[in-house]
């Protein structure tokens, strides 16, 4: 379980695709303290570790399923080396819930439609898919590559939501721009509250 909140922009050193894919990403975090079988959120995505190294810096191993793959924007580039991850590292007892309940199971993949600067925060509107936009409301939660956001305004299948100059640099969300597509996890709760709506 994640919060939606950050802890490091990671960076993919290399793929390999014997049978499914494996990354080997590097970060900030201090390797010692990552244990095999730690979960770790990539751009929203929860991965399990499966090997750990320091040379030439720290770096964490994932493997990551066709079906994990064919579902998010994994498929749309394949983590070329270089590409930007935002990580967050499971939630222990005892920590801030300072974002959202995020699970780390993407259930589809959104798009950047438009953005515009407002008084040094960025507006960007993105479109859901059309299965998914039910789900989203104003005020509400939802997760964009691993990070918890608000949603400002919806209309139909695009909806609105605000990220700061600090949000932007902690982030890979400062070097987004139009036509990027965005690992999208909806609010628990509001999956829920839908589903009790059908059955009643």
């Amino acid at each position: 379980m994640f919060t939606g909140l950050i802890t490091d922009i990671g960076e993919v050193l290399k793929v390999e695709r014997p049978h499914d894919l494996r990354a080997r990403i590097a970060t900030s975090y201090d390797i010692a303290t990552v244990p095999l079988g730690a979960s770790i959120a990539c751009d929203g995505v929860c991965l399990t570790v499966t090997d750990t190294g320091t040379d030439p810096r720290g770096w964490f191993e994932v493997e990551i399923s066709a079906e994990t793959v064919s579902k998010t924007n994994i498929g749309d580039t394949g983590w070329a080396p270089g590409t930007r991850l935002n990580l967050e590292r499971s939630l222990r007892v005892g920590d801030e819930l300072g974002g959202h309940i995020v699970s780390g199971h993407v259930d589809g993949v959104a798009t950047i439609t438009g953005m515009e600067e407002i008084d040094g925060s960025t507006r960007f509107t993105i479109e859901a898919p059309e299965a998914l936009a039910r789900y989203i409301a104003p005020k509400g939660s939802i997760a964009l590559d691993g990070t918890s956001l608000t949603v400002n305004a919806v209309d139909g299948e695009s909806f609105d939501v605000n990220l700061i100059p600090h949000s932007k640099q902690v982030t890979t969300w400062g070097a987004r721009k139009v036509g990027d597509r965005l690992n999208l996890e909806i609010d628990t709760l509001a999956r829920y509250v839908a589903r009790l709506s059908q059955m009643s």
